[in-house]
């Protein structure tokens, strides 16, 4: 029994599991400190109001915290641009560059005996059995 046990925790997607949240969190709070310190008080300095917390409104004396919601909602925009633009956005650009499939061009040629595409690489035509030079 304590073999299994060990066998599932050093299972690749328990441990990659294991990785991605320890990651993750340390991520989460990047993303926070890029927001709060950084988002914000730009925000801020163009609106020239750095903390909506004081905005509220009152029905039959309920009082409604409508500033702490603004504010949610403003660091919820802030957070997921910052990661669109900084993180998602370059990743797409770099798997796209590394996926990029070679032109049809570079990586095929004509056989000159019976005129077939053969890879680039070949010594030997597929079809014919030509030498290829």
């Amino acid at each position: 029994m304590l073999k299994e046990f060990k066998r599932f925790l050093l299972r690749g997607n328990v441990v990659d599991l294991a990785v991605g949240v320890v990651v993750g969190a340390a991520f989460g709070t990047v993303v926070t400190a890029l927001v709060s310190d950084l988002l914000t008080p730009f925000i801020a300095a163009i609106i020239k109001v750095p903390d909506f917390s004081g905005f509220y409104f009152t029905i039959n004396g309920s009082k409604f915290m409508i500033g702490h919601l603004i504010n949610a909602v403003i660091s919820f925009i802030l957070a997921a641009a910052a990661i669109f633009f900084f993180v998602v956005k370059p990743i797409n650009i770099l798997v796209e560059r590394s996926h990029r499939e070679p032109s049809a061009d570079s990586v095929i040629k004509k056989c000159k005996e019976c005129l077939s595409d053969i890879p680039i690489e070949a010594k030997r035509c597929s079809y014919c059995a030509q030498v290829v030079k």
